[in-house]
């Protein structure tokens, strides 16, 4: 159990039982990491004298006989929009390639009183804008199963160090998809939880009403134990939720899927789809039935729009929040303009990179006097209608059931010239962040040629449970979560 190869689970319990050292298991994520990030780049930065410290003494503590947290010893990585007090937080940007975080993110601290070890900050699109983890300004990721495809966005670095085993759980950040998509193009499972589940204190803004921390692993019973740890109430963040039944005890009793009725929304399961991405779904709807569950069909008929009204929701109030980023309160400053102005604007467009000038530009014409009303307040509508249509859905079925990414994973910059091709990418998983329910992607199947495939589950808000519950009796009967890109 000295391998990061482990679940967080088993790792966990073999720290507590003393069959292996925190410090071990953190010794061989770092080897694996040297090994191998450096082709793939999952990583913007590593800290091995900070990872080193913290589990000697968690060592030590089990020597001495205390109580160890449920993560104890287990190396965690964490998305570069989450703080750390003392590091470096970059948001994938140039903006923010100098600044240090002041505090720690709540789900951050969370992880750290369970015991875990963070090992490092992963690579990411700039300020989760992007589903490839190209446009990050310090180079792109690529997909551990083949180094020329994109590991999906925006926390593409989280999705590649859980898959090439670099560390059995890592943090991520999803507003429209970004731990869902890259979870399924990376092959490992992916959990965005119902927003305001998990705090957002340290969570450097993307888009508030749609940004929720979440979590990528091997297995449902991972993000499970996450889950219990992260989720709660929290004095920092006036829009977190109460704490709920821990869920992986749950988990423990869930032998089968009988009783469960599963939606399959056909809007999200028709045209457009590629061939293999919808013979992958169905294979897990029936696979889902054969443990027990009934399939029906569902419709969500706003779901057209859903893209759109996402796009000019999540632009409006990124151009909001990334307005404090002028050079005089926050982020890089170009010196040597004589005006404030000409300083502000030298300063912008060193820091942000094209994708996320184009989102601010398109926020902040969707939310300008004379065209909110017909832009973003048009959005906001589109927005009721659609929970509107999964509250109707969900009156007929306990999950819905779709294809996380409409496409296979797929060369890098082969979409970096066509905005519309790449946003289109996220038709299948912004229907849940606009509705803000929790939804969880878990491998299964491939193409012929190899790629992985993932699918996503959705359940009613705060029902992260219902989702977690039919991946695990999924991947207890299954081994598609176990394939492994590298040696």
């Amino acid at each position: 159990m000295t391998s990061p190869r482990g679940s967080a689970a088993a790792m966990a319990r073999a720290v507590a039982a003393g069959h292996v050292t925190a410090t071990e298991g953190v010794r061989a994520a770092l080897a694996r990491i040297q090994q191998h990030d450096p082709q793939l780049r999952a990583f913007v930065e590593v800290w091995p004298e900070r990872a080193l410290a913290a589990a000697a003494a968690i060592d030590r503590r089990r020597d001495a006989g205390e109580h160890l947290g449920p993560l104890a010893g287990v190396p965690v990585a964490i998305k570069d929009n989450l703080l750390l007090a003392g590091e470096r937080a970059s948001a994938g940007s140039r903006m923010l390639e100098t600044f240090r975080a002041p505090y720690t993110a709540s789900a951050v601290q969370r992880l750290l009183a369970a015991d875990a070890i963070v090992i490092g900050r992963t690579n990411m699109d700039e300020f989760g804008m992007g589903s490839t983890t190209e446009t990050s300004a310090f180079g792109p990721t690529r997909n551990p199963f083949d180094a020329n495809l994109v590991p999906g966005g925006s926390s593409g670095g989280s999705a590649a160090a859980v898959a090439a085993d670099f560390c059995p759980l890592a943090l991520g950040s999803d507003t429209g998809g970004s731990v869902r998509q890259p979870a399924a193009f990376c092959g490992v499972t992916g959990l965005k939880p119902t927003w305001g589940r998990v705090s957002r204190r340290g969570l450097v803004a993307y888009a508030s009403s749609l940004d929720c921390v979440g979590a990528i692993a091997r297995t449902a019973e991972d993000l499970a134990l996450w889950l219990d740890t992260a989720a709660g109430q929290d004095p920092g963040d006036a829009t977190s939720l109460p704490a709920t039944p821990p869920v992986v005890t749950q988990l423990a009793a869930a032998n089968d899927l009988r009783g469960l009725r599963i939606g399959l929304p056909w809007e999200l399961n028709g045209p457009g789809l590629d061939d293999e991405v919808a013979a992958a779904t169905d294979a897990l709807g029936a696979a889902a039935r054969e443990h027990g569950a009934e399939l029906v069909g569902v419709s969500l008929p706003t779901v057209a729009h859903a893209v759109a009204a996402y796009y000019l929701i999540a632009t409006a109030e990124a151009a909001s929040n990334l307005a404090r980023y002028d050079g005089v309160r926050y982020g890089l400053r170009r010196s040597g303009a004589s005006r404030l102005e000409a300083m502000t604007t030298a300063s912008r467009s060193a820091g942000f990179g094209e994708e996320v000038q184009l989102r601010i530009l398109l926020g902040t014409f969707a939310s300008s006097y004379g065209y909110e009303a017909q832009f973003h307040g048009a959005a906001q509508r589109v927005r009721a209608r659609l929970a509107a249509d999964f509250a109707a859905a969900f009156a007929h079925c306990d999950v819905l059931l779709s294809p996380t990414s409409p496409v296979p994973p797929f060369p890098l910059g082969s979409r970096r010239d066509d905005p519309l091709a790449m946003w289109l990418c996220d038709a299948l998983t912004v229907p849940a962040s606009l509705a803000g329910l929790p939804a969880l992607s878990q491998p299964w199947g491939a193409t012929a040629d190899g790629r992985p495939l993932g699918s996503t589950w959705t359940a009613p808000a705060g029902r992260e449970d219902l989702v977690l519950r039919v991946a695990h009796v999924l991947q207890r009967h299954s081994d598609h979560h176990l394939r492994r890109p590298l040696p």
